[in-house]
């Protein structure tokens, strides 16, 4: 039996922002992130030895990109990809997040600001995510200074950016030493309004509301990701729809039990596992969408990401 959703967290859910689509614009979605991290200010973030911003290769133009070092000499790097539906979040929402990949997993991170829709739908997204890799492979002298030690990570829609970019890797030839997927969106096909699919993931329905991240608000997501409900399709929006997983980096994915995602992200530990993928699943009992996020506030929460960050490290650790 399931365990019941944590107390502390319960208590957190009426606090959180971005719970009510029919609401909810872009600009209001992403000044409530911003809102939600400016209210930690009087909590220090986790300290890191170097913070630098910097710009990254992108699909069609450079990209605000921030390094976090906390040691000196080679290490394993890892490209970062923030959640916030594609449609919010930035460098400043995900700050604390990228702070304790590098601290935990001993890597120098890079937390690439890709392109949001509506403005830029996608592939934009997808594209930015899969050259800033490139440009960070090509420039590891200036990173981690180890080509076969390099990783992607993400959460959310960030989850789902570093899945598909592991799949675009392996088709070019990249090797990567391993994959963070947490709480990642893996199916999108239908962009969450197709009855048959959505029957295919009990937990769409049995979290569909009261859990912060909503079926609804997925909904909402996709349909600003997704110019055109034909591209969910695409295994750059749903890496579970590839032709094959075999051959992607090895990974680390956690879902969160109280999440619509939950189900798509164990079907995707699923289908890595049975195409000899190493995958390692942490399903995050007791927990919600957004989990990693609370660290501060529950410590259930902070003990889960901590095991899926140590179990990253030691892919990384391995090399390629």
């Amino acid at each position: 039996m399931a365990a019941p959703l944590d107390p502390v967290i319960a208590g957190i859910i009426p606090l959180l922002p971005l719970r009510d689509p029919t609401v909810m614009t872009p600009q209001s979605a992403r000044e409530a992130l911003r809102a939600l991290a400016a209210s930690r200010a009087a909590v220090p973030p986790p300290p890191v030895a170097d913070v630098a911003d910097i710009k990254v290769k992108g699909g069609a133009a450079p990209l605000d990109a921030r390094v976090y070092r906390d040691g000196t000499g080679k290490a394993p790097t890892v490209v970062f990809f923030h959640g916030g539906g594609w449609v919010a979040g930035d460098l400043e929402t995900h700050d604390r997040q990228a702070r304790l990949l590098a601290i935990e997993t001993g890597s120098i991170v890079v937390s690439v600001d890709y392109r949001r829709p509506p403005e830029t739908r996608f592939p934009g997204a997808f594209e930015d995510a899969f050259a800033a890799v490139r440009d960070v492979i090509a420039r590891i002298a200036e990173f981690g200074g180890n080509a076969a030690r390099v990783g992607v990570a993400g959460d959310s829609a960030g989850g789902n950016l570093a899945a598909a970019t592991a799949i675009a890797c392996r088709d070019t030839g990249i090797r990567l030493a391993g994959q963070l997927l947490v709480y990642p969106v893996t199916d999108a096909l239908g962009g969450y309004r197709d009855a048959a699919v959505n029957a295919r993931y009990p937990s769409r329905t049995e979290n569909a509301e009261g859990y912060f991240l909503s079926h609804a608000v997925m909904q909402w997501f996709a349909g600003h990701y997704l110019a055109d409900l034909k591209d969910s399709a695409d295994w750059r929006v749903s890496p579970l729809r590839a032709n094959s997983l075999a051959g992607v980096a090895p990974a680390v994915v956690t879902t969160a039990w109280f999440d619509p995602l939950r189900d798509e992200g164990a079907a995707y530990v699923a289908a890595l596992k049975a195409a000899g993928v190493p995958a390692t699943h942490h399903e995050g009992a007791g927990l919600i969408h957004g989990y990693f996020g609370l660290r501060d506030a529950a410590p259930i929460a902070r003990a889960e990401a901590e095991r899926a960050r140590a179990d990253f490290r030691r892919l990384l650790d391995k090399g390629a």
